[in-house]
């Protein structure tokens, strides 16, 4: 772990953030992008909609339930019921928002792949 602080240049007091439980997931990174970017439409099936459109590939939305249960639990989203409509059968959406935790947890996941970034030598990403 001394050697990914040293490259990383984290503070010891960020330790946390790359341990599992406060850890943000590939997957759960780009839902909590996807949240963002819908800002006031993010219910499950818009999210996976928007996920597919922009990742190029089927999204399931047991797999984007399961991870907005884990980002509520984390702190990173928030969820609340809109209004019961008739073209779904009186049923309710469950729309999510970005909390200030996610936002943070966001821009210091992009913190740590940036510092990443910047110390590949150029040469190792070029193609023949």
């Amino acid at each position: 772990m001394v050697r990914l602080y040293m490259v990383l240049r984290l503070p010891i007091t960020d330790y946390p953030l790359l341990m599992k439980g406060t850890h943000l997931g590939e997957f759960e990174e780009l839902v909590l992008l996807t949240i963002a970017a819908l800002v006031n439409d993010a219910y499950s099936v818009a999210i996976c909609d928007e996920l597919a459109k922009h990742a190029g590939r089927p999204v399931k939305l047991g797999v984007v339930h399961a991870v907005l249960h884990r980002l509520e639990r984390k702190g990173y989203v928030k969820s609340r019921l809109g209004e019961a409509t008739s073209v779904r059968g009186g049923k309710r959406k469950r729309y999510y928002t970005v909390t200030n935790g996610g936002k943070a947890a966001l821009v210091r996941a992009k913190e740590v792949r940036d510092s990443l970034w910047n110390v590949i030598p150029e040469f190792s990403l070029k193609h023949p």
